[in-house]
């Protein structure tokens, strides 16, 4: 009898962006639903408490460990979009020529950290601030 695997083990496949953009899709939907759901509910218990506790969210949600979260989470969304996008765009059958999908699978995740860029630009600094 043979020792071979059923199926190709990652050992097997040549690693490229379009397994790292599958992956990132993956994890960035879990700590979506994770960290995400996490602040939400903390947000609306800071809500329903009263302004003492919506002033302690906001407080520590405008610290440098709050703005690393919700800079990670834009980042996270924006991520998962660009990279659902790509998987639409293959279920619809087009963009399985290895160059576009290598392509797609580089511009994907660049494409989300400069939309995280741009949002986070408008948040900080909105019309008429930066002049």
């Amino acid at each position: 009898m043979s020792q071979r695997p059923l199926s190709p083990h990652l050992q097997i496949w040549r690693w490229g962006p379009h397994m790292f953009v599958s992956i990132l899709h993956r994890v960035t939907g879990d700590g979506m639903a994770l960290v995400g759901l996490a602040v939400l509910v903390w947000w609306l218990g800071a809500l329903a408490s009263g302004p003492e506790a919506y002033t302690t969210f906001t407080e520590m949600m405008t610290s440098p460990i709050g703005y690393a979260v919700l800079v990670g989470l834009t980042w996270a969304f924006f991520t998962h979009m660009m990279s659902g996008l790509r998987h639409f765009v293959l279920d619809i059958g087009a963009g399985y020529e290895l160059d576009t999908n290598r392509m797609w699978s580089i511009a994907s995740p660049i494409i989300a950290v400069l939309l995280t860029g741009a949002f986070w630009m408008f948040v900080l600094f909105p019309k008429g601030a930066l002049a």
